[in-house]
């Protein structure tokens, strides 16, 4: 396939504003590639080379960009810089001065393999072959390609398509029908590769798809627990649980080949050099040569044995000064899961066995930097109560409760698992994760901070967005908002990002990149926010919502609560509040 191809495709997606429409669009160019197109175009429809977490990016800002935009066409610096001036779109710019280029002969694998090795390229003097590498690729481009290459080396493509999207648009090409997407969503959430998904849907089908295992080095979605207001409703859906600590930290997966070890975030980042002493323990400690686990990282006190704050634990999270930071604040990892052991497949095995084989290969002593949960059977809601206190003594937020017969159900929240957590003093009992997607510019005395308040969004994962539920203004401090001003900017956009639902206008739009962990008093019925709004009835809104912890690094914008959670949670406060069971509310019905 021609490079010039799969622009116009890209073109009419920009324009397409149903997402009904953008499927059929995608699922017609899947079909059109080459077999050994398809994977690139899933990877090139993000903006990216490969998946996350090998962290491969072009790595031109955009000041290197313009250079290379300036020697492609033989313009000077000040005449890219007059047309950045005006248009604010350096894709837009190069699309300008290469107007009077022939139309490119390039094909999609073509530029793709040189867009990557152009990320590949390192070593002294890099900066600039990278620059080189990358004019000569616009010069061989025509105008409306080189568009395209440019906002791809920026990872800002505007087409308002996301990882879901794509997976439908799979589905349909791929196996005749966008509604048989569970099976490329299953497959995903084993084999956290969007563009290898794609590849074996439509070179193996369905059987390929379903007969997906872990792979070491290739992150698993994690599994993700539900909410319940009590131990009697936990024990009320699922009986005998397996009760184990809730820790406030971060979630982070080992990967084991022989004496290669990885760790991966709980956003498929991979941090093994963030976490040397993890890595280290796992070799010393785990007795299988191959295998993948899953575990919670806590800063610790080893003479006491005392919890850090999470605020502490973050700090963890570095590519710097690594080895000071971990003699100050060092991590042990309460690894709670066992995904894969050798070439066995733990996922489809029950709980129980997980752990108990996860117990037998990771032994531990007192002071060591990884060790096994503890985890209890508990029968009645009143022990689950005990052992909940008991937790909070020590200085954890709660409990999570395991049915011991489930599976592990890779990247689904259900109530395989389900967490209880502290009781804040507000009628909402539990935090939720938001997704920024625009702020009012600071007025008065808020003027020097450049924020007056952020726009919070969750997300939709039926139709792929994110639908406002909050307008934030506390919880941070000046410093704070002042900083996070500064990271906000650089996702600033001068139009709604596609995959925002808003009825509000904010100051500055921001694209969909950054997650808060949000307290609100209560929820309540809102005309002005679209989350959970249906058939013209109000949406819900956070009553007085303001930051706890900041921005979680560790969690994706598709990471963020969902609509239906903040539903669920509404209806479990009502439930609370009046002491009876009451109707559940509708969220948006999926596209059919």
């Amino acid at each position: 396939m021609r490079l010039r191809d799969l622009v116009e495709s890209c073109e009419t997606l920009e324009t397409a504003r149903a997402r009904r429409r953008q499927v059929t669009l995608i699922a017609d160019l899947l079909r059109r590639a080459g077999d050994d197109e398809r994977a690139h175009i899933a990877y090139l429809l993000q903006a990216r080379l490969r998946p996350p977490f090998e962290g491969v990016e072009v790595g031109l800002g955009d000041k290197l960009l313009a250079k290379a935009i300036a020697d492609a066409y033989g313009a000077s610096a000040a005449t890219v810089a007059r047309h950045y001036a005006r248009s604010g779109d350096l894709g837009l710019v190069a699309q300008t001065l290469a107007s009077d280029a022939p139309v490119g002969r390039l094909s999609v694998g073509d530029a793709y393999d040189r867009l990557l090795a152009i990320a590949r390229t390192g070593g002294a003097g890099s900066i600039e072959r990278k620059v080189r590498l990358f004019a000569a690729l616009l010069g061989g481009a025509g105008g409306r390609e080189a568009k395209f290459l440019v906002r791809v080396a920026q990872g800002r493509l505007r087409l308002g398509v996301g990882e879901q999207t794509i997976l439908e648009a799979a589905a349909a090409g791929a196996l005749g029908d966008g509604r048989r997407k569970p099976l490329l969503e299953h497959a995903y959430n084993v084999r956290s590769d969007l563009g290898d998904v794609v590849r074996i849907a439509f070179a193996r089908g369905a059987r390929g798809l379903t007969g997906l295992a872990p792979r070491i080095g290739v992150p698993v979605r994690p599994a993700l627990a539900q909410r319940l207001p009590s131990a009697q409703a936990i024990i009320e859906r699922l009986g005998t649980v397996q009760a184990e600590p809730k820790y406030d930290g971060f979630r982070i997966q080992i990967h084991r080949d022989g004496d290669r070890v990885w760790a991966f975030s709980r956003r498929l980042e991979n941090v093994t050099g963030m976490f040397p002493e993890l890595t280290e323990g796992v070799r010393r400690q785990l007795r299988a040569r191959r295998a993948i686990i899953e575990g919670e990282a806590v800063v610790h006190d080893p003479r006491t044995g005392a919890f850090l704050p999470f605020q502490v634990t973050m700090t963890r999270k570095r590519k710097t000064a690594i080895a000071e930071a971990a003699a100050r604040h060092p991590l042990r990892l309460y690894a709670f899961d066992l995904l894969r052991e050798g070439a066995r497949n733990w996922l489809p095995r029950p709980q129980r066995a997980r752990s108990e084989r996860l117990a037998e290969l990771l032994p531990s002593r007192p002071n060591d930097p990884v060790a096994v949960t503890e985890a209890v059977l508990v029968h009645e809601a009143s022990a689950l109560d005990a052992y909940f206190d008991q937790m909070l003594r020590r200085g954890l937020e709660g409990v999570v409760a395991k049915r011991p017969d489930a599976p592990y159900r890779a990247g689904a929240r259900g109530y395989d698992w389900v967490k209880l957590k502290r009781a804040y003093q507000s009628k909402l009992r539990d935090t939720v994760d938001l997704v920024l997607v625009g702020y009012q510019r600071g007025r008065g005395k808020r003027a020097a901070l450049g924020i007056g308040s952020l726009l919070g969004a969750v997300y939709d994962p039926a139709r792929d967005r994110f639908r406002t539920v909050a307008k934030i203004g506390s919880g941070l401090t000046d410093t704070q908002w002042k900083q996070l001003r500064v990271r906000l900017d650089r996702q600033a956009t001068t139009e709604k990002p596609r995959r925002v639902d808003s009825l509000i206008e904010p100051d500055v739009w921001v694209t969909p990149a950054y997650v808060v962990e949000v307290l609100a008093d209560e929820i309540t019925r809102s005309p002005r926010h679209t989350c959970g709004r249906e058939d013209g009835m109000p949406g819900y809104a956070l009553r007085f919502p303001r930051i706890v912890n900041g921005v979680r690094a560790d969690k994706a914008p598709a990471d963020a609560t969902t609509e239906r959670e903040v539903l669920d949670l509404y209806r479990m406060q009502r439930r609370v509040a009046k002491g009876t069971r009451t109707p559940r509310p509708r969220a948006s019905s999926p596209p059919r």
